[in-house]
């Protein structure tokens, strides 16, 4: 039995010599890269003004527009003269009642309602520069007073574009 023990106890030093001999190792490294692109995402909510009055005055209303940008994204907001604008400006635009009556109404871009929001980049868009991820912006929409038209639903149509 002495014989066997010392026959193992050689087969495991030789087993540890030859894993002490296949310990070398080699290392090299890889490049990780991505590029990314500026780019914008943009939804709005609907613009419901209710029910008007045109013996009470102006009646107000506002929409969300959300722009979904990269980090250090600069942007443009722009709102068009809605489906009407041939009987409109954008100063004024118009719901109509699916016939040939129409309701003014207007958009801005401060609560204020002093700044007209428009489509035309660099004058009467809303300009950003994104902090990344979701930007809310408030339409704030305006129906002037005393406009004694036709009784019925009046709608509209606002084409938002984001330029970036």
């Amino acid at each position: 039995m002495n014989r066997s023990h010392a026959l193992q106890s050689a087969l495991v030093g030789l087993t540890l010599a030859s894993t002490a001999v296949q310990a070398a190792t080699d290392t090299t490294t890889f490049q990780v890269t991505a590029t990314v692109s500026d780019t914008c995402e943009i939804t709005a909510t609907d613009l419901a003004f209710g029910a008007y009055d045109p013996n009470s005055g102006v009646l107000d209303g506002t929409s969300t527009i959300t722009a979904t940008c990269t980090s250090g994204t600069n942007y443009d907001i722009g709102l068009d003269t809605g489906l009407n604008a041939a009987n409109t400006t954008i100063t004024t635009r118009a719901m109509s009642d699916g016939g040939t009556n129409y309701l003014d109404y207007e958009l801005y871009s401060d609560s204020g309602r002093t700044t007209v929001w428009g489509d035309s980049v660099g004058m009467d868009t809303v300009n950003q520069t994104s902090a990344g991820g979701e930007e809310n912006h408030t339409v704030y929409g305006q129906i002037p007073a005393s406009q004694f038209v036709l009784a019925g639903s009046y709608s509209d149509t606002i084409n938002v574009t984001i330029t970036y």
